[in-house]
């Protein structure tokens, strides 16, 4: 009961602020208010602050290209970025020294050479909490940084990804070549093309999450570490559909060739299988590291081999 209160409070006290104040974008730290989002990153400029945001719906985009910015909603999951983009690249573009995203959606992002993403970031640390990210070409999509963290937590990737038109394919997340990328409690579902998660970062945490590929159209892997990766994948749930432009594995190592040590990576404790009435078989893990990994305690449905070596 006393949890309740205080989240009532705290709502209440959000929409006063805005109510005194109806510019949709404000400063958490001055209480300033702004006409557009823009403005509002730029305010904070290369210092550190928190931009909140009002419910609703916005056709706005911002470039981040100094400091730590928070960008907050207001009320989570009544902030929507619709189609907008900025540089031809993303909703939020960000080549700041951090920022966090947390309530946010994200949807309906294309440009010109099919890479429109919510997110696109260049530079600095990433933490992404409770946002959605949905029917665009991509959700995130970053750089390389390899002194970068990103952790992506509670969030949603519905409908991204695309393998069309003779261009490179986009998917649901592309990480370049980061220090780490931590995804935990988020679902992946209804991918159009490419993988759920491609990341060339040096380390990767990937547990306690949901990829649905049952409604999923033309797409590759549920997880490729094209260049490989150390860290562990783990507590997952994985069911492939039917509708595939490779079913031949679901996690795979290295595949694009080994520029960085898989060394002990831990595949454990996952439960994979092929959605119902899918007549098939395929590899659980693909691996063309050639390095020793942690292999274990996966519950593997029929039609799925543990490992293969390529």
């Amino acid at each position: 009961m006393k949890k309740t209160s205080l989240f009532v409070v705290a709502a209440f006290c959000t929409v006063s602020a805005f109510a005194q104040n109806p510019a949709p974008f404000r400063n958490g730290e001055t209480g300033r208010g702004y006409a557009s989002l823009q403005q509002a990153v730029d305010g904070i400029g290369d210092g550190e602050g928190t931009i909140i945001i009002a419910p609703g719906t916005y056709r706005q985009c911002a470039i981040q290209k100094a400091g730590i910015v928070a960008f907050r909603a207001a009320v989570p999951g009544q902030t929507i970025f619709d189609g907008a983009t900025c540089e031809d690249k993303a909703a939020l573009v960000l080549r700041g020294q951090a920022a966090s995203i947390d309530g946010v959606i994200f949807q309906n992002m294309r440009v010109p050479d099919a890479n429109g993403a919510g997110i696109r970031l260049e530079k600095g640390d990433l933490t992404v909490t409770r946002a959605i990210f949905r029917n665009s070409e991509q959700g995130i999509l970053t750089a390389e940084d390899k002194a970068g963290e990103i952790r992506i937590d509670q969030s949603t990737f519905s409908g991204l990804g695309r393998c069309d038109r003779g261009l490179s394919c986009a998917h649901s997340i592309y990480i370049g070549g980061y220090g780490s990328l931590t995804v935990t409690n988020s679902r992946f579902e209804r991918g159009n093309g490419g993988h759920y998660v491609k990341s060339r970062a040096l380390q990767v945490s990937i547990t306690d999450n949901a990829f649905d590929d049952t409604r999923g159209r033309e797409t590759n892997y549920m997880i490729d570490l094209p260049n490989g990766a150390t860290g562990n994948i783990a507590r997952n749930v994985f069911v492939q559909g039917a509708s595939k432009e490779n079913y031949s594995a679901f996690i795979t190592v290295a595949p694009e060739g080994r520029t960085q040590s898989s060394a002990g990576l831990a595949i454990n404790a996952n439960e994979a299988s092929i959605a119902p009435g899918v007549d098939r078989e395929t590899t659980f893990l693909a691996d063309w590291s050639g390095d020793r990994l942690a292999l274990g305690g996966n519950r593997l449905g029929r039609g799925l081999k543990p490992f293969e070596k390529r």
